[in-house]
């Protein structure tokens, strides 16, 4: 015969405070990627490209825009500012680093090509340039 513990009950306080706090957690996160990206950059279309499925976390996304003007989350670089930041992108996380490159898509071939040239100098090869699949809504 089983024992029967008219008292015993699950106390529930502690796992729905872990909810609320993973669910502001990503409400957070997900602000702050949208917010990162330059909506100034319209970028062309590409609807035969591959989607990209797996994003590597060490990715640095390089922005173009029309004007030739290179910017990493919505700050304005030179291209000496942009040499630092991706020789340090490859001390840190090593040569294998992938750059996102992407150009609006009325930028010149020129400014992309300079974006090119610096990720070489720094010693980045694993370059990939962004584009739309579809026309967003």
């Amino acid at each position: 015969m089983k024992k029967q513990y008219p008292d015993a009950e699950l106390n529930m306080t502690p796992m729905i405070d872990v909810v609320f706090q993973l669910i502001i957690f990503f409400v957070t996160t997900a602000d702050l990627q949208a917010k990162a990206m330059d909506t100034a950059v319209r970028m062309a279309m590409a609807p035969h490209g591959p989607v990209e499925e797996v994003k590597d976390p060490r990715t640095v996304v390089v922005d173009v825009d029309k004007n030739g003007k290179i910017s990493i989350m919505k700050t304005n670089l030179s291209e000496a500012q942009l040499l630092n930041v991706l020789v340090k992108a490859r001390n840190t996380t090593g040569q294998s680093t992938p750059v996102v490159i992407r150009g609006d898509g009325e930028t010149q071939h020129d400014a992309i090509k300079r974006v090119m040239d610096v990720c070489g100098k720094a010693g980045l090869w694993k370059l990939r340039f962004a584009a739309l699949k579809e026309k967003a809504g």
